[in-house]
C-alpha cells in the first residue's frame, strides 16, 4: 500500500512524543488491517475474481471518499483530486493494477507467496529510483536488494517446475513492481497528497472489473465479506496509514509495515489451514530478514545527520 504519508527525502516534521506514539499505533493498525486481506478473501464463495475486484473496489472507494470529505470537506476533497496531477494519475494506475492483481492472484497461488513478495517493495523501490532517476543507493541497500532478488527467485522457482501456477507468481511479482513504482513516484512528488490517487485507483479498478465480470450479483454472505474486504482491509488500512505515517520516521513506518507480510500468512494458516510451501517459507524468510536488517541500519542512519542523495527506505506499501 502506498501513500505520501512518509518520505525519506522530505524534511521530517516536528512531532511531540505523544503524537509519535499515536503515529506508531496508527501505522501498526494499518499493517494489521492489510494483513487480513487474504483471510477475508478465502471466505468469499464467488468464483469470479472480477466480481470480487468490483465490489471490493466499490466499497473501498466509498470509504476513502467519505474519509477525505470528513477530513478535508467537500471543497478540500475536490482540491486534492485536482491537485494530484500526472503523478497522482500514475499512482492511481499502479494502485488499480496492484489491487486488482492481488485478488486475481489469490485464485492461483497462496497468500504467503503474494504477501512475502510484497515485503521487498521498499528495496525494489530503491532499485527503481536508481534506474529511473539515478538516485544514489548505499552499499548496504544494494546488498539488501540482492538478497530480496534471491528470496523472490526462490519463491518463483516453484512455478518454473510446475509446482504452482506461473500466473499466480507472475501476478504476485507484478503487485510488488507496481507498488514499488508507486512508492518511487510518491517520494519524488512528496508535496502531493496521494490519498485521492488511491481512491481514484479503486474507482479505475472497479470500472475495469465491471467490464470483465460475468455478473455483478453476489449473495448476502459474500457481500458482507466483500464489505469487510473493501472497507476494513483496504480503505481503513489506507486511512490509518495516511494519518499515522506522517507522525513517525520513515524507517519506523517501514518496520511497522512488515507486520503485513508477516501476519498475513499466519492468519490464513490459523483460520483456513493454508500452509505455505517450504520454498515460500525459505524465500520469504530471506526477503523479510533482508528488509528488517536494512531498516535497522536505515533507522540508525536517520539518527545521524542526513547524507543528501542517498536512497533510504520508503514508506510501506
Amino acid at each position: 500500500m502506498t501513500d505520501t504519508a512518509s518520505s525519506p527525502v522530505a524534511a521530517s516534521p516536528i512531532v511531540s512524543p505523544q503524537g509519535e506514539r499515536v503515529g506508531f499505533l496508527l501505522v501498526f493498525l494499518s499493517a494489521l488491517m492489510w494483513s487480513f486481506g487474504g483471510s477475508i478473501a478465502r471466505f468469499i464463495d464467488n468464483a469470479d475474481s472480477w466480481t470480487v475486484v468490483f465490489w471490493r473496489s466499490v466499497w473501498a472507494a466509498a470509504f476513502l471518499l467519505c474519509f477525505m470529505v470528513w477530513r478535508d470537506g467537500w471543497r478540500g476533497t475536490l482540491k486534492l483530486f485536482r491537485g494530484m496531477g500526472l503523478a497522482g494519475l500514475a499512482v492511481a494506475f499502479c494502485f488499480a493494477t496492484a489491487s486488482t492483481s492481488f485478488v486475481v492472484a489469490l485464485a492461483y497461488t497462496t497468500v504467503a507467496n503474494i504477501l512475502l513478495m510484497q515485503a521487498g517493495v521498499p528495496l525494489l523501490a530503491a532499485l527503481f529510483a536508481w534506474a529511473l532517476f539515478r538516485e544514489r543507493v548505499a552499499v548496504a541497500t544494494w546488498v539488501a536488494i540482492a538478497a530480496v532478488i534471491v528470496g523472490v527467485a526462490i519463491m518463483v522457482s516453484e512455478s518454473l517446475d510446475g509446482a504452482v501456477s506461473p500466473i499466480g507468481d507472475g501476478l504476485a511479482l507484478l503487485i510488488a513492481v507496481m507498488f514499488s513504482i508507486a512508492t518511487v513516484i510518491t517520494r519524488r512528488f512528496a508535496h502531493v497528497r496521494m490519498t485521492p490517487a488511491t481512491c481514484l485507483g479503486t474507482m479505475l479498478a472497479a470500472a475495469f472489473a465491471a467490464s470483465q465480470a460475468s455478473a455483478l450479483g453476489v449473495s448476502s454472505h459474500d457481500m458482507g465479506f466483500l464489505f469487510a474486504f473493501g472497507v476494513i482491509n483496504l480503505g481503513l488500512g489506507l486511512a490509518f496509514f495516511a494519518t499515522g505515517a506522517r507522525l513517525v520516521p520513515a524507517a519506523v513506518a517501514a518496520l511497522l509495515g512488515t507486520f503485513e507480510p508477516i501476519l498475513g500468512p499466519i492468519w490464513v494458516w490459523l483460520i483456513h489451514s493454508e500452509m505455505p510451501s517450504a520454498r515460500t517459507i525459505v524465500g520469504g524468510a530471506v526477503v523479510v530478514t533482508a528488509l528488517l536488517v536494512h531498516i535497522g541500519l536505515e533507522f540508525k542512519r536517520q539518527t545521524r545527520p542526513a547524507r543528501a542523495g542517498v536512497t533510504g527506505v520508503p514508506s510501506p506499501n
